[in-house]
């Protein structure tokens, strides 16, 4: 993945803030909604974007983009930034894939252990019968 050009490809918005804050959400658009197209993106190979596609696909619309909004600021700037660094921390967990794991092997020192402590409960159980006087 090509972060610089993936941050070229990402279209911002400033729109006005919903909630409190008086005269000021009315006057001033500081929620910022970030959109990132990732069909037509050439940041990503082919192979990213289908890892992309399974991994985010909860939070992509149904023709692939991505859509984020910041609103935690008053200032426009500062949530350009936080906007900008999810969405990259969104695409980094996403391309993660995790490795493979193998199952651990039975060491044979184990099983044999295993099969002589039952043998040895066996015979301890075996001990506690009455004698057979036939």
């Amino acid at each position: 993945m090509e972060v610089q050009t993936a941050l070229l490809e990402v279209k911002y918005k400033a729109v006005r803030s919903s909630g409190a804050g008086g005269q000021n959400v009315n006057k001033v658009s500081s929620k910022v909604v970030l959109t990132f197209d990732l069909r037509n993106s050439l940041a990503l190979s082919q192979e990213e974007k289908l890892v992309l596609e399974t991994n985010l696909q909860h939070r992509l619309t149904s023709d692939l983009m991505l859509i984020l909004n910041c609103d935690e600021d008053r200032s426009q700037l500062k949530n350009k930034e936080i906007v900008t660094k999810r969405f990259l921390d969104i695409l980094k967990k996403g391309l993660y894939v995790p490795k493979v794991r193998k199952p651990a092997k039975i060491p044979k020192a184990a099983i044999r252990k295993r099969i002589k402590d039952k043998k040895n409960v066996s015979e301890i159980k075996q001990s506690r019968k009455k004698p057979n006087l036939d």
